[in-house]
């Protein structure tokens, strides 16, 4: 029987879950606790589930029960269920029990989870002193044994996707919660939307993030792809990068609530250290996105000059401004037929000096495509507009597309946000690839060098409304009016001072 529980329903709960850590420590901490929890409890219910469907088949000590367990996409060990923990809730040690559950799923799941829970201890004084950590541990446990929170397929029916779905709720609410330092881990749903469909992923697709963050974009991506008839399609394959342990970590367990587990998710610096290699050369793919860190400072550029895959070859970055080094590494990692779509602030599109020549060996070179300038304060942590390029390695001509989408949006109390009407028009804008008036104008090379390569789009966009023509003789007449009655006006006054005596 299918569920009747809603998406809804699972994310409040889930949400309100949160209530055990508020007020303890900061969300940006607790986040992962909350997410691997639940991670760790649709693993338990999906076992118990798929357990309970072969014991009615084979009976409760079948050796091919235990062979047909072995064979699912993961393995759990005795002992390493919730129903476990649950029943162990009120334990003094029920810290060190959450974490030696863990390691024995990572042990016993190295290919898909090794490493994952490494920089997380339920036994840690960060979550109190004993008897505080054990009262909010048992409440998380208590929490989670919601009926509403039943993961099992059995339960959800068709609506296994409400899983991931929920992961990913939570993950925007702790970035909308986070300031700064959310905007490290989380790209706005609508923006990720929007990146997906402009470049467009074909079955088959290998598709990269190289700054992936906890791999929403990725997802969304992967999501959009279609096959040869524009149906959805799940041939493809998947790849990222991320420099921090933690959000490393988050994006793993997001692939798999999403059963994109397949997907090869390297931990690391990818400037400084790329990771995702094919022998001693950087590996290339059909498509790749990015929402890079904006104006990253110490980026490795002392390092650039030497580097061994000849990423800079077009020139270095400033110092204190990596953007350029994430769009070149983008570029070089992409297939002579690939597509790159990446989210940039505006500095990018005319700063001079370094970026200025850079920017011209790419426009030079004919691989830029569209720019995008998006509305402000569509980020978590910083209000400052932003800009998608998209650059296009397999171009048929050579013209480049801007499009000022920056006064279509829904506005909001923290943020704004694209509707989908603001999405589905920017799009069928860049597909059309022709000049709108007011909203999108389609530049050839000879124009863009005209402005020494600056792609600031109010050079191209003219979005200026003028004004109605103003009725000069109607405009006197107000005025002869508006004159005339002011004598009128000051007669009557000085009667009214004469009375008074003045």
């Amino acid at each position: 029987m299918e569920s009747r529980v809603t998406q809804d329903q699972i994310n409040s709960t889930l949400w309100a879950a949160c209530d055990t850590f508020r007020g303890a420590f900061d969300s940006s901490e607790y986040k992962n606790y909350i997410l691997v929890f639940m991670f760790m409890k649709y693993l338990s219910d999906v076992w118990k589930d798929k357990q309970e469907e072969y014991k009615s088949q084979y009976g409760d000590d079948s050796e091919l029960l235990k062979r047909k367990m072995r064979r699912e996409r993961f393995v759990l060990p005795d002992d390493c269920t919730f129903d476990y923990l649950h029943a162990h809730r009120n334990d003094p040690d029920i810290g060190e029990k959450i974490d030696k559950v863990l390691a024995k799923i990572e042990d016993q799941n190295l290919e898909k989870l090794e490493g994952v829970f490494r920089n997380i201890s339920f036994n840690s004084e960060k979550l109190g002193q004993t008897k505080d950590r054990n009262r909010r541990l048992k409440n998380l446990i208590n929490d989670f044994a919601n009926p509403i929170l039943d993961f099992r397929p059995s339960i959800l029916g068709r609506k296994e996707d409400l899983i991931g779905n929920a992961y990913m709720y939570l993950i925007e609410r702790f970035a909308s919660g986070a300031g700064k330092k959310g905007g490290e881990f989380y790209t706005p749903h609508e923006v990720s939307e929007l990146l997906a469909k402009l470049v467009s992923p074909k079955a088959g697709a290998r598709i990269c993030d190289p700054t992936c963050g906890s791999g929403s974009l990725l997802i969304t991506v992967a999501e959009e792809v279609k096959d040869s008839k524009g149906n959805p399609s799940n041939d493809f394959s998947l790849f990222g990068q991320e420099s921090n342990g933690d959000t490393w970590a988050l994006s793993k367990l997001n692939m798999f609530l999403h059963s994109m587990d397949t997907a090869d998710i390297q931990w690391g610096d990818t400037i400084n250290n790329p990771l995702l290699l094919e022998g001693d050369s950087l590996m290339k793919f059909d498509v790749v996105v990015a929402n890079p860190p904006f104006s990253l400072d110490k980026w490795g550029y002392e390092e650039a000059e030497a580097d061994r895959y000849r990423r800079f070859l077009r020139g270095l970055p400033p110092k204190s401004k990596g953007d350029y080094a994430f769009i070149l590494h983008m570029i070089d990692t992409a297939l002579p037929t690939g597509k790159i779509g990446v989210i940039v602030p505006h500095g990018v599109l005319f700063r001079g000096s370094a970026e200025g020549k850079i920017r011209q060996a790419l426009i030079e070179e004919n691989l830029l495509e569209a720019v995008i300038g998006l509305p402000t304060n569509l980020f978590f942590g910083t209000g400052i507009p932003a800009a998608i390029l998209i650059f296009n390695k397999a171009k048929e001509h050579k013209d480049v597309l801007f499009i000022d989408a920056s006064k279509e949006y829904q506005e909001g109390k923290k943020q704004n946000k694209l509707r989908p009407e603001d999405v589905q028009n920017i799009v069928s804008t860049y597909k059309a690839f022709e000049t709108v008036d007011k909203y999108a104008y389609r530049a050839d090379l000879a124009e863009i060098k005209e402005n020494e390569f600056n792609l600031n789009i109010p050079r191209y966009v003219d979005t200026f409304e003028e004004e109605e023509p103003v009725d000069i003789q109607a405009v006197q007449a107000e005025i002869n009016q508006l004159e005339s009655e002011l004598v009128d006006v000051r007669k009557e006054m000085d009667g009214y001072l004469k009375e008074l005596g003045f």
